[in-house]
């Protein structure tokens, strides 16, 4: 028995998957590519945990920004690729799964070759589906007519789980096309579509394809040339959007007319959370590098943390507290990209940071941002300044590099301390506070570390002025404390004295 002719989505979702590779644009253009080349999508199941991860970050990101709006956003190109971008992605993992080519059908073929399913035509998260299993010929449709259970036919609407990673709620539940639970995430999803064969281990990293890129079956490499729009004679993929509606019997819904798009720039680029991979550098001097991850542990986490909480903490202000720059943003969010890889991959381990090993390519490419950090740093930049005193005082900095002893590293990590504090920094005076009481870097002096903390205070940082405020009440106690001793001092005095005269003219009467 021959397989089936391939669709048109078949052709698309091959074209979108090439201009990924080859950084071409697609047609309409689609959010969030920046973020998705960070994901480091290598077609291994661990990558559908990092991408889950930006559809969470990319949901919260939303509602802060008050564009959390469902109808809106499908309205808008750029989001709708993106969401059908992540479905034949999530297409690709689940096939190579199955060893496979990845097979798409729109709602056409899905009409026609399962009735049983009854699809809402104007549901954007049924217009399409792709087939896996182990019988690659589909025009066998054993399930068409022989399952009782639209729930086991071999169709993967992987539109689902991204729009309830994205949009799910209380008050939005998704129905599913095959009338089963819709997973939250497309970890979640593909992992219950995986064969029966496969020993499954949730959480580890599938290093399969780190270890082989150009890693491809025999069929699919043969269906990549095939389909590829360098080699293919049809016409069915383009860079046109209106070849694209017609070749996905209207993938989009065109009727609900034109709205003002809105830019993917308002939603801010995120470090991400999970297993991002060192690829494709932003600084521009980095060759590509590429960790090859550990599997995560499940055992408890090290109880003295890689990094020491001073620093892990003023990680996170940098992150989360925003103070506005004037110069050096470029160059600082560019080496940050690095280096926010290099720290995630430390804190997963259970061992002091300086027992880390990275490769030679790894240390330039770290070298290469912290330069990029003295750059900003020099400019003027104080979350640069902050975040190279940090690498300064831990003993990894430039000066340490360079071969200088290690008292003239923490020396210059202090000075890039005091810079940013002067610049009225309040992450940086709240640096400065700790460094002051705790002795780090600095001779302990808690009038000065009370100093800075006060300066942020003053200069609105959360924590320190809650710090404040607590030393504040307690003094206020303390104060209330001692004048109430010294009052019951005088009454006991005067009750004495009392006690003393009444007993003298009791004596003398």
């Amino acid at each position: 028995m021959s397989a089936s002719p391939l669709t048109p989505l078949d052709y698309i979702a091959a074209g979108y998957w090439q201009d990924f590779l080859a950084r071409r644009a697609v047609a309409g253009g689609i959010a969030y590519e920046v973020d998705l080349h960070h994901c480091s999508l290598d077609e291994s199941l661990a990558s559908l945990q990092r991408i889950d991860t930006l559809l969470s970050q990319i949901r919260r990101n939303m509602v802060k920004a008050g564009i959390w709006d469902e109808v809106t956003l499908l309205k808008d190109e750029r989001y709708r690729n993106f969401m059908v971008f992540l479905a034949f992605y999530a297409g690709r993992v689940l096939a190579r799964q199955w060893q496979q080519p990845p097979r798409w059908f729109g709602q056409f073929e899905l009409d026609a070759r399962y009735p049983r399913l009854a699809l809402t035509t104007d549901d954007f998260y049924q217009h399409m589906a792709m087939f896996y299993g182990a019988d690659t010929d589909v025009n066998t449709d054993v399930n068409t007519e022989n399952s009782s259970d639209k729930g086991t036919m071999p169709l993967f609407f992987a539109l689902e789980p991204i729009g309830v990673r994205l949009f799910g709620h209380i008050d939005r539940t998704f129905k599913s096309a095959q009338g089963i639970q819709v997973a939250s995430g497309l970890y979640q999803a593909v992992s219950a579509r995986l064969p029966k064969a496969v020993n499954h281990q949730p959480h580890l990293v599938d290093t399969t394809i780190a270890d082989k890129p150009n890693t491809q079956t025999a069929n699919e490499k043969a269906f990549i040339e095939e389909v590829s729009p360098e080699n293919s004679s049809t016409s069915l993929y383009s860079n046109s959007k209106s070849s694209i509606d017609m070749a996905t019997n209207q993938l989009s819904d065109d009727k609900v007319g034109n709205v003002s798009s809105i830019a993917a720039t308002t939603i801010t680029s995120m470090p991400l959370a999970e297993d991002i991979e060192i690829t494709n550098a932003a600084v521009a001097p980095i060759a590509a590098v590429t960790f090859i991850l550990e599997p995560v542990k499940t055992t408890p986490v090290a109880k003295n943390p890689p990094t020491p909480e001073i620093f892990s903490q003023l990680l996170t202000e940098l992150h989360e507290i925003e103070v506005t720059q004037t110069t050096g943003e470029t160059e600082y969010k560019q080496a940050c990209k690095v280096l926010d890889q290099f720290e995630r991959h430390i804190a997963k381990q259970e061992k002091p940071r300086k027992q880390v090993v990275f490769s030679e390519a790894h240390l330039q490419a770290k070298q290469q941002a912290l330069l990029g950090l003295e750059d900003a740093a020099n400019a003027g930049n104080s979350a640069a300044m902050l975040r190279l005193a940090m690498y300064e005082l831990l003993g990894e900095g430039l000066i340490a590099n360079e071969g200088a002893d290690k008292v003239a590293g923490i020396a210059a990590g202090v000075e890039w301390v005091k810079q940013a504090a002067s610049k009225n920094d309040s992450r940086a005076q709240r640096l400065m506070s700790k460094m002051y009481y705790q002795g780090v870097g600095v001779a302990q002096d808690l009038d000065i570390g009370k100093y800075w903390l006060e300066q942020a205070a003053e200069n609105g940082h959360i924590e320190a002025a809650s710090l404040v405020s607590q030393w504040q009440q307690a003094q206020v106690l303390i104060n209330s404390q001692k004048q109430e001793q010294h009052s019951l001092k005088r009454y006991q005095l005067l009750f004495a004295v009392i006690i003393v005269i009444a007993l003298l003219i009791i004596i003398l009467v």
